[in-house]
Formats: structure tokens, C-alpha cells, sequence
């Protein structure tokens, strides 16, 4: 039985340090796939691919000890392609699910999907583990277990900070909530693994909910049960969230400890059922409400909010309206333009969005590639491609890439340091601008002033920057800054230099972060906000499918180039070159916006003018008239 929203109140401690754990172990899990693929490879999946000449190799270097004497398996370029393959899709499906995700978690709530996504990725470790009893046979199941994983693990986090919300456009404005706070709460959340960067700012972030009419993906959901707790709740969700890419990296470190991965894996499974059962005992039906919409302190005390919070989760709008009135009535006041002047194909085919998919595809691609691919590199920079490896080589390879794995996944917690600094790029001189709005009132306020006594008005100075203006020239640096890190990255994949490979992770984790803030605070600046989840939706699904891209280019790189990066590495970069035409986009819509301004002003300065010089005349012929 579900249990009442009173009820998880009284349990949100519970929910919130659970919910933390949960994510840490269960939800991205996938992103530290160079240590699960050294696993995998270790218990021999897809090893009855290699041939004859491999495993002859392989036994030479081991002194003739046969794979199940030695525990240590043949790995050769068919397994890795299989592998990959299996990476590709779960990767794609822990991206590319968030839309419809976002439609189904609108409709029914966050409960049945967290038991869903629960489910799912306990699921997939029981395949992996009964796989794991006779590889040769049940290879086939890593499909099926990673698409479990991608899947499971993002329904998990999209319940952990998702909510439906109807604040208005106007509350959003009135609020002057900053382009850095709102960018890094809407971008990072949504699309898939980058929701860390704004930790460090969540003392001023609870506003950003707002940005959202129609369907958020990024807001909060358990943290509104916390009331001025909120969001350090949430930095705790999100911590745990880009957290998760060091698991499979700490469980490579039981499995070298000795641990079977088959019992690694029924154990991860078990754990997975106990967060299915604290689901379906302590998450409630409804989604929870914000603490603007209730008072769940005053509630606590009231036999009436029994009555009021129970019921199914599609009549929570309606309860809600009993408190705050109706959805009519919090959009009464504003504009109709504000709400349904652009249609969402003006927005799906407007220039600035169409160059953005080009910009984050290309990027997708780079880091997935890079994930997927990096063992395989690092491999090449130990053995330089030599197919005739001594064993001493072989076994250092192996090594090598252990270790920088474990480094790799280590270095994914530097985004909750670098990644605030996008932020503060994008908040640039924010302080000093108004909004369009504010001004019509301003201009509102002083026409009327100049209307009731003209013989006391004075020009207002005027704001010296104008905020879309701002936001959009932030965000165009903003790009600029994280494209030259891509190139930077793509260079520091060219060199041949074992150690400069952690330089290059750094800048992998920086990248990652950076440019879905970008994309979301560009977003934020240019769209209505009623059109901001679904273009973020629908820009994630195409990245995602540009993004499997990577599976025919690893293909090529172990096969055709024997393993050599170099060339795709090349491409990669004069392919990440097109990342700046959408910057250069930038910089002529805003030239075109600064024109439009100075026409304004122009034209308004006319008008006040003329104006001015109507109500003097005014005055001196009713003086005249006194007089005679």
C-alpha cells in the first residue's frame, strides 16, 4: 500500500539518505565502463571469438597455461567489437530514455517508474552474473543486462530530481533568477551524466523550479519535503548522481581483491530489491508538491490533511487549486503573448537550435567514442601496435590499462570542482542587466508619470546592458571556451605520452560538463520556457543517435588501422572545428539584437521627445488662456 504524501513526509530523512545511496550504486553506473569491460574481458565474455592464432598467443605469454588454468582470458579485436557494441547501446538508452521519460513521469508520477527502474537494473545484474557461468554459451545476455542498466539507471535518477510544475513565466522573471543558476540546474539534470556541476551553488538555486511550465525534467521532487533544507537535499542527490561513475571502478577493486564477479553481481542484484522494496513502502503515488503550492509543517497538525492528501496523484492538481486557486487563476495576468506566440516548429527549425545539434552530436560522439574506446587506446600506447607482444609486454599492457582506468574513473569527481566555473562564464556582468520586461514597465511607469505631471518628470536612466543581450553573448564565450578544450583534449590525444593521458582526462570530465550547461543556459536565454524541456529532450535523443556513430568507428580503429587511434583521433578534431559555427551564429544574432536595441532607443527617445514637446505646448496654451 502507497503511502499518503503526510506519510512520506514523516519519513523524508529516510527517503532523502536512501535515495542518496541508491543513486550512488544504481544509477550511472554505466559511465565507468572501462572497468566493467576489464571485468568482463576477465571472465571470458565473447573470448570464443578470437581464433586459433590468439589463443596461441595468448598461452605463449601466459607459459602455455590455458585460459581456464590460468583464470586470465583470450582477448582479441572481435571480442572488444562486441563489447563496444553492448556499451553503445546501454549508453545510448541511459540518454536517449529522458523524453519519454519526462512524458510517462507527467502522467504517473514518479513511484511506478522508480519500481521500474529498480527492477530493471537488478535485473540486469542477474543476467550478468548467470552469464558469467558459461560465457562462451550466454555471451549474448551482456545486451540485454547493459540495456537493463542504462535504462534502469536513468529511471532511477529522473524520479530522484524530477517534479511537475506550472509556476509561471512571470514568477520567473519577478524573481530575477540568475542565467548561471538556472542553466546549471536545467542543463546538467536532463541530459544524462553532467548533472554535477552546480553543487557548489546550490545555496541560491531553489528558484531555477520555475524556469518550467510544462514538462521539467530538472527541478526537484524529494527536496521539496525539505523545505530552506531543500537544496542542500539536492546537492546531495546530485553529488551521489556524478558520484556513480567511480562505482564500477571500486568494484573492479574487490573483483582484483579475489571476490567472484558472479557473487559481485547477485550481491549488486539484492541491493537492487531492497531499493524496489523501499519504493514501494516509503514513495508515495502522488509527485510531490513544492513548498509554495503546501504546507506540509502546518499540515502535520491538521486531521483535514488526511483528507487532502490522499487520493491518486492525477487529482493532486486539483487539491493543490483549493489552496492556491486554479491554474487559470496563477495565468490569469499574463500576456497572451507570453504563452502561445511562438509556435514550437518556429523553435525546432530556428537556426540557433539547429546549429546546437550539430555542436552537441559532435561533442557526444567525441566523449562517448573516447569512453568506449580509451582501454583500447591506452593498450596502443604500452604496445604500439606490435602483434608479435612478448608476454612481459602483454602483461604490462594490462597493467597500464588497469591503473589508468581506476585513474579515469577517479577523475570523474573533478567535475563538482571545474565545473562551477562554466557557471560563473555564463553569469558574467548578469547583475548589471534587465530583463525586457522590467523595462516595458519602467517605460510603462515613467509614460504615466510624464502623463500626470509633466512639470516633475525626468528621464530614468536606463539599464546599461540588456539581459537576453548578456545572456546571449555569455553563452557564445561560453561555447567558445569549452570547444577549445575540445581541441585541446584532441590534441592531447594525439601525443604519444602514456602520462599526459591523465591530462586528458581532465579535460574529457571538463568537456563533459561544460557543454550541456552551455546548451541548456543557451536555451534558457533564446526559447519560451514552455519549449525548453522538450527541445532539451529532443536535442538529447538526436545526440544520442549521432552518438552511436562510435561503434563503426571503433570497428574501424581495431580493425582496418590495427588498433591505432591516431587518424580517427585527427578527424575527430577537424570534425570538432564545426563546434564553433554555432558561436559564430551567436555573435551575428547578437549584433542583430544590439541593432535591433539601438533602433528602439531611438525610436522611443523620438517618441518621448515629441511627447515632451506635446505637453509644453499643452501647458503654455492652457496658461495663455488663464491669463486672458
Amino acid at each position: 500500500m502507497a503511502p499518503s504524501l503526510l506519510q512520506a513526509y514523516r519519513r523524508r530523512w529516510w527517503m532523502a539518505m536512501t535515495a542518496v545511496l541508491e543513486n550512488l550504486l544504481c544509477s550511472a553506473v554505466l559511465l565507468g565502463w572501462g572497468s566493467l569491460l576489464l571485468m568482463l574481458k576477465g571472465e571470458g565474455f565473447y573470448s570464443h571469438l578470437c581464433s586459433e592464432n590468439d589463443t596461441k598467443a595468448h598461452m605463449l605469454a601466459l607459459g602455455n597455461k590455458s585460459s581456464w588454468e590460468s583464470g586470465i582470458w583470450v582477448s582479441c579485436v572481435d571480442q572488444e567489437e562486441m563489447l563496444n557494441l553492448g556499451f553503445t547501446i546501454g549508453s545510448f538508452l541511459l540518454s536517449a530514455a529522458t523524453l519519454p521519460l519526462g512524458i510517462l513521469m507527467d502522467k504517473y508520477g514518479p513511484r511506478p517508474l522508480r519500481l521500474l527502474g529498480s527492477f530493471c537494473f537488478g535485473l540486469s545484474c542477474a543476467i550478468m552474473s548467470i552469464s558469467a557461468y558459461d560465457p562462451p554459451r550466454l555471451s549474448a545476455l551482456i545486451f540485454l543486462a547493459l540495456s537493463f542498466n542504462g535504462f534502469g539507471g536513468i529511471c532511477l535518477t529522473f524520479t530522484s530530481l524530477t517534479v511537475r510544475h506550472t509556476d509561471t513565466q512571470t514568477d520567473r522573471e519577478r524573481n530575477n533568477i540568475s542565467l548561471r543558476h538556472c542553466s546549471l540546474h536545467c542543463s546538467t539534470y536532463f541530459f544524462y551524466y553532467n548533472i554535477c556541476l552546480c553543487i557548489l551553488l546550490f545555496a541560491k538555486c531553489e528558484l531555477c523550479l520555475r524556469l518550467i511550465r510544462k514538462y521539467i525534467f530538472f527541478s526537484l521532487q524529494l527536496p521539496n519535503m525539505f523545505g530552506s533544507l531543500s537544496s542542500t537535499i539536492m546537492s546531495l542527490m546530485i553529488g551521489s548522481y556524478a558520484s556513480s561513475a567511480v562505482t564500477f571502478p571500486g568494484v573492479k577493486l574487490i573483483y582484483d581483491a579475489g571476490v567472484s564477479f558472479r557473487v559481485i553481481m547477485w550481491v549488486w542484484s539484492g541491493l537492487a530489491g531492497l531499493v524496489f522494496l523501499n519504493c514501494f513502502l516509503n514513495w508515495p503515488v502522488e509527485a510531490f508538491p513544492t513548498p509554495d503550492e503546501v504546507d506540509y509543517r502546518s499540515l502535520q497538525h491538521k486531521k483535514l490533511a488526511l483528507t487532502y492528501l490522499s487520493g491518486d496523484h492525477k487529482s493532486v492538481g486539483e487539491r493543490l487549486s483549493q489552496k492556491n486557486g486554479g491554474l487559470n487563476d496563477s495565468t490569469e495576468k499574463l500576456p497572451a503573448d507570453t504563452q502561445n506566440a511562438i509556435p514550437f516548429r518556429r523553435s525546432v527549425f530556428s537556426p540557433i537550435f539547429l546549429w546546437s545539434l550539430v555542436t552537441m552530436g559532435m561533442t557526444q560522439l567525441r566523449i562517448i567514442f573516447f569512453m568506449g574506446a580509451m582501454n583500447k587506446m591506452l593498450e596502443f600506447l604500452v604496445t604500439h601496435g606490435d602483434p608479435h607482444a612478448s608476454g612481459k609486454l602483454i602483461v604490462e599492457a594490462k597493467e597500464k590499462v588497469s591503473f589508468y582506468s581506476s585513474i579515469f574513473g577517479t577523475l570523474q569527481l573533478l567535475c563538482l570542482v571545474t565545473c562551477p566555473l562554466i557557471g560563473y562564464i555564463m553569469d558574467w556582468r548578469m547583475k548589471e542587466c534587465v530583463a525586457e520586461t522590467e523595462k516595458r514597465c519602467v517605460r510603462a511607469k515613467a509614460k504615466e508619470q510624464r502623463e500626470n505631471d509633466t512639470m516633475t518628470f525626468r528621464p530614468t536612466d536606463g539599464p546599461t546592458r540588456d539581459k537576453k543581450i548578456q545572456k546571449i553573448t555569455n553563452a557564445m564565450r561560453a561555447f567558445i571556451f569549452t570547444n577549445l578544450l575540445l581541441l585541446v583534449f584532441g590534441v592531447c590525444c594525439l601525443i604519444d605520452n602514456l602520462p599526459l593521458q591523465i591530462l586528458t582526462f581532465i579535460l574529457h570530465t571538463m568537456v563533459r560538463g561544460f557543454i550541456h550547461s552551455c546548451c541548456g543556459g543557451l536555451y534558457a536565454a533564446v526559447y519560451p520556457s514552455n519549449h525548453f524541456g522538450t527541445l532539451t529532450g529532443l536535442q538529447s535523443m538526436i545526440s544520442a543517435v549521432v552518438a552511436l556513430l562510435q561503434q563503426p568507428l571503433f570497428i574501424i580503429m581495431v580493425g582496418s588501422l590495427h588498433g591505432d587511434p591516431y587518424w580517427i583521433n585527427l578527424g575527430m578534431i577537424l570534425f570538432s572545428l564545426g563546434g564553433f559555427l554555432l558561436p559564430g551564429y551567436l555573435f551575428y544574432h547578437r549584433r542583430h539584437l544590439i541593432q535591433e536595441k539601438e533602433a528602439r532607443e531611438k525610436n522611443g527617445i523620438g517618441q518621448e521627445r515629441e511627447g515632451l514637446n506635446h505637453s509644453d505646448h499643452n501647458s503654455l496654451k492652457h496658461h495663455s488662456n488663464g491669463l486672458a
